[in-house]
């Protein structure tokens, strides 16, 4: 949240005559509900659960292996050989490259401001929430257009290094038991940034933070190989990978001799490996597919999910959660209540708090899904532990997650992002004028208070009703016994019902007036 209030004084600023506060990040209106807030909780939870029951009815699993309609675009006349086409993604990576220059030069170089400074509105708004949008509707594009992956591949070319079997020249092999856990830490660690820190907006600190993480990129890279850390410790790359399970796109790679060389866990035989871009780089070009797909169909793809992969989903959802709790009665019923451990710090005293309930919330999630997860392993009878039960479900929290920050970030995106067009003309707050575009007025009313809310409510009811069914799907392909599946999930309905309740009350606190 803290992230926001700089930018959000340009908002403020643009209100000022009207004198109208700032709420939603920045929307500057509330609205007055036609009916009680109740009732929207009551209807939402209401079509999740019909929801439960129509996909009970009707969807079916035969056992075998899970398929799904698919088109590879590489193969599309016309089509195929511009999405091969080198000058193409190389003028993409360009950009991505340009961009992150761009970012820390303006950061370490430009304004102290952070109102004029290029850096604070393109990492926190236009990058940090457009990207995962990006990655859940469209594809994983962060594979393609990582800087640090894609500077670290032109210096391993520079060397004669490019395309090492050992994937970039490791110096180490990574221990097995670290797992994701890395990514995890830094998730941690980068949600503390985003709602706690209070420079966080400030350009130097950003710079220096950017700085410092490519330092720890780079070094993860060249100890213990490109691939993989990107797998297992470059939390962007876990999370949008992750968030990408969602999207209508994948890459497939049906060579298993690249397969068998890959340094990760590949596909089923035969019918080859999805999503692993090891593969998809070390491979032969005619045995590698861009395909188009249903959306949602990677979250219920047969996949081995670890611990730490699971405990990071789960965190990825209490940490988009934490930031819109804070803007609620309850966090001030909260800050109160720990005031006298913050007291401990003097001057940081809200900022403890803050750490402290960011800490908690994740445990508190986990501890939650953890306990539905041996509430489905013993009404399901899965002879297996409620442990491999809990990873077994975890991507069918995803849905949730984006439905979550679209309805959380919608309002953000819409006004404050416009805030990038004069930017882009003055990035350094130098005065300049590059392009035209520094005496551009932000729309404030872009996006009005009432659509924000309806959006939020279709988001939420829609994304747990995905989850829903990635559920479903998913329980019955782990059993022959429909009935024992369906049992089963029980317990997610009900943990998914609760949410959609919590998640739209906590959406509309900023909001809404209700009557």
């Amino acid at each position: 949240m803290r992230r926001f209030a700089v930018v959000g004084m340009l908002t403020a600023a643009g209100l000022a005559a009207s004198a109208a506060p700032v709420y939603a990040h920045g929307l500057g209106q509330r609205y007055d509900l036609p009916i009680p807030l109740s009732y929207f909780l009551v209807g939402a939870a209401a079509v999740v659960a019909l929801s439960f029951v129509v996909i009970g009815l009707f969807v079916r699993h035969d056992g075998g292996r899970f398929r799904y309609p698919r088109l590879d675009l590489l193969r599309v006349k016309g089509l195929g050989p511009l999405l091969k086409s080198r000058v193409m993604l190389t003028c993409a990576k360009l950009v991505s490259v340009f961009l992150f220059i761009l970012v820390l030069a303006t950061a370490l170089f430009g304004t102290d401001n952070p109102l004029e400074n290029f850096a604070p509105t393109f990492v926190w708004i236009i990058w940090w929430v457009g990207v995962g949008y990006v990655s859940a509707l469209f594809g994983n594009v962060w594979a393609l257009m990582n800087p640090w992956k894609i500077l670290y591949d032109w210096v391993e070319s520079l060397a004669g290094r490019g395309g090492s079997p050992k994937g970039s020249g490791a110096l180490l092999i990574y221990p097995a038991g670290l797992d994701v856990w890395p990514a995890f830490a830094l998730l941690l660690v980068f949600s503390w940034l985003e709602n706690v820190y209070s420079d966080s907006a400030v350009p130097v600190r950003l710079g220096m933070i950017a700085a410092a993480y490519s330092v720890i990129t780079w070094t993860g890279m060249i100890v213990y190989g490109k691939h993989i850390w990107l797998r297992h410790c470059e939390v962007f790359s876990v999370l949008l990978g992750i968030l990408a399970k969602f999207a209508p796109t994948e890459v497939r790679v049906t060579d298993e001799k690249a397969c068998r060389a890959c340094g990760g866990v590949c596909g089923a035989p035969g019918d080859g490996c999805v999503d692993c871009y090891e593969c998809f780089e070390r491979s032969e070009e005619g045995s590698r597919e861009l395909n188009i797909r249903p959306h949602a169909v990677g979250l219920v793809l047969p996949a081995r999910v670890s611990t730490g992969t699971a405990a990071f989903v789960v965190l990825a959802l209490a940490t988009v959660t934490f930031d819109g709790l804070t803007a609620t009665p309850f966090w001030l019923d909260y800050q109160n209540f720990t005031y006298p451990f913050g007291r401990l710090f003097g001057a940081y005293a809200i900022a403890a708090i803050d750490t402290l309930g960011l800490v908690l919330l994740p445990i508190v999630f986990m501890a939650v899904y953890f306990g539905f997860a041996w509430s489905i392993k013993a009404l399901s009878g899965d002879g297996r532990s409620a442990l491999a039960v809990a990873q077994a479900f975890v991507f069918s929290l995803i849905p949730i997650a984006l439905a979550y920050n679209m309805a959380h970030f919608v309002s953000l995106l819409a006004i404050q992002g416009q805030y990038i067009i004069p930017l882009a003309s003055d990035p350094f707050g130098f005065r300049w004028d590059l392009f035209g575009t520094y005496d551009y007025v932000v729309n404030v009313n872009a996006i009005s208070a009432k659509a924000v809310w309806f959006i939020s409510v279709a988001a939420i009811v829609i994304g747990h009703v995905v989850s829903v069914y990635a559920a479903h799907v998913t329980a019955l392909g782990r059993t022959s016994d429909r009935s024992a599946a369906l049992r089963g999930q029980y317990p997610m309905l009900a943990m998914m019902v609760g949410y959609t309740a919590t998640s739209l009350w906590i959406v509309a606190q900023p909001i809404i007036d209700s009557p």
